[in-house]
């Protein structure tokens, strides 16, 4: 078994070789956005044929604004920071789709849906911009290919566990303890990790395309009124809880500022 968890681990490392323009640190991530970035357009233009897309409405095409917006920002500060060809096979599209889900994502490569359910949370084109740049930050940092290689990693270590494990007693108990310990005290963590890393580029890359980062927390209060106290313990969670991140974009918002202020950005709506 030691001989399997060093395996994994020397796996790991050597995968680990794709840089995080914004931390600066190597993260796992072996799926290039040539194999990915098709698979995710594809998806997203099958959900289109399958949803009840609005446009041409005001929403509409706040949503797309605010959008566009963002992701020049991002394009600012990365061509500013050495990474000027970083989102030439980005293929950013912008959607609102009538759905009450309190929800938005963006997949990996740039394309974006809101549902109509999130609007009456954020209120204002500001709070928008909050959740655009989040949303835009996990496509930005690979977060989706990232928990690919993350739970491909999980599954290789399940399958060399039950071939090492000849006794079937054994390999039970350790499917049960390799399941739940590899959820809880791994892929949880790693995606709490992504959620937390996104709010602080997000901020960052609101504040560069003019938006108050100081929005932010203010949404997530709202957002932690609207659940109603109902939410699993943050350790049981894919994301961090509303009072951690509420006190991390508080804490955050001055530095998205002075950030933004190394682009000639002084004001913000």
């Amino acid at each position: 078994m030691k001989k399997l968890v060093l395996t994994i681990a020397v796996f790991m490392v050597v995968a680990a070789c794709k840089v995080n323009p914004f931390t600066g640190k190597k993260v796992l991530n072996f799926y290039p956005n040539s194999q990915i970035f098709p698979m995710a357009f594809a998806q997203y233009d099958q959900f289109l044929t399958e949803n009840k897309v609005i446009e041409d409405s005001p929403e509409a095409r706040m949503i797309t604004k605010v959008g566009q917006r963002i992701s020049s920002a991002a394009e600012r500060w990365l061509a500013a920071n050495g990474y000027p060809g970083y989102l030439n096979d980005y293929k950013w599209e912008y959607n609102l789709v009538n759905d009450e889900t309190v929800n938005a994502w963006c997949m990996p490569g740039g394309k974006i849906v809101f549902y109509t359910g999130i609007l009456p949370i954020t209120q204002t084109e500001t709070g928008v911009a909050v959740v655009m740049g989040h949303e835009v930050a996990h496509a930005l940092a690979d977060h989706g290919a990232q928990r690919m290689s993350a739970g491909t990693l999980q599954q290789l270590g399940a399958v060399a566990g039950n071939i090492a494990i000849q006794d079937e007693q054994k390999r039970n108990m350790f499917n049960q303890a390799y399941g739940l310990g590899s959820t809880v005290g791994l892929m949880l963590p790693f995606s709490r990790s992504h959620e937390t890393e996104a709010d602080r580029i997000g901020l960052q890359i609101m504040a560069i395309a003019g938006y108050d980062p100081a929005e932010a927390a203010e949404l997530w209060k709202r957002m932690k009124a609207n659940s109603g106290g109902e939410a699993p313990p943050e350790f049981l969670s894919t994301h961090p809880s509303n009072d951690t991140r509420i006190a991390n974009l508080t804490e955050w918002a001055p530095l998205a500022k002075q950030e933004a202020m190394k682009f000639g950005v002084t004001t913000f709506k």
